[in-house]
């Protein structure tokens, strides 16, 4: 089952493959793109060796579909189940301005041809079960947030794309039995009639 560990994990994950769709098919040649996860900090672009792909996590929320049945699953395992929906922006970063739309566009090819990691492909950062899969597929997101978005980290716009991962769960640890009731009655005798 997946922990908390879960957000960073599919995260990871998707830096995995959209690094192992890059080192396949270079998308701008000669060097070597990198899939990298940031923070906001990173945005500034110091951190950001070029040409490059970033993976900024910049929303969770809760998905309220799937919350009701995993409350309901929660009832009868004694666990907490929390499904979620991670809101990725993918950020090209090259010397030109065709190298950052091949980049993307590679980036999107990759996750258009995989977009549901399972199995191995899952980063095992976190406890998944063998069962257990997280679809990524396109955002739709305005150019007004996304203009809103770089607004808030306070960085010049980027070419971007939104994409989400869902659904990723949190599950709460192993539910421990609660010691058995016994009642005991001091002083009493046991009487045999009813």
């Amino acid at each position: 089952m997946a922990d908390f560990q879960s957000i960073a994990a599919t995260g990871k994950s998707i830096e995995r493959v959209l690094q192992a769709c890059f080192e396949e098919d270079e998308p701008a040649p000669p060097s070597k793109t990198k899939a990298r996860l940031i923070r906001s900090e990173d945005f500034e672009g110091n951190g950001i060796t070029r040409p490059a792909l970033s993976v900024f996590l910049y929303r969770v929320g809760v998905n309220g579909v799937m919350r009701a049945a995993w409350s309901a699953v929660g009832s009868l395992d004694g666990r907490a189940h929390l499904p979620i929906d991670l809101h990725f922006m993918l950020t090209a970063w090259a010397t030109n301005a065709e190298h950052e739309q091949q980049i993307l566009g590679r980036a999107m090819q990759c996750l258009e041809m995989r977009p549901i990691l399972s199995g191995p492909v899952l980063y095992p950062g976190s406890n998944w079960a063998p069962n257990e899969a997280v679809q990524v597929v396109a955002d739709d997101v305005s150019t007004e947030t996304l203009m809103r978005t770089f607004d808030s980290l306070d960085a010049d716009f980027r070419l971007s794309v939104a994409y989400i991962a869902r659904i990723v769960r949190i599950d709460g640890k192993v539910a421990e039995p609660s010691a058995p009731v016994t009642t005991v009655i001091a002083g009493a005798t046991p009487s045999l009639t009813p």
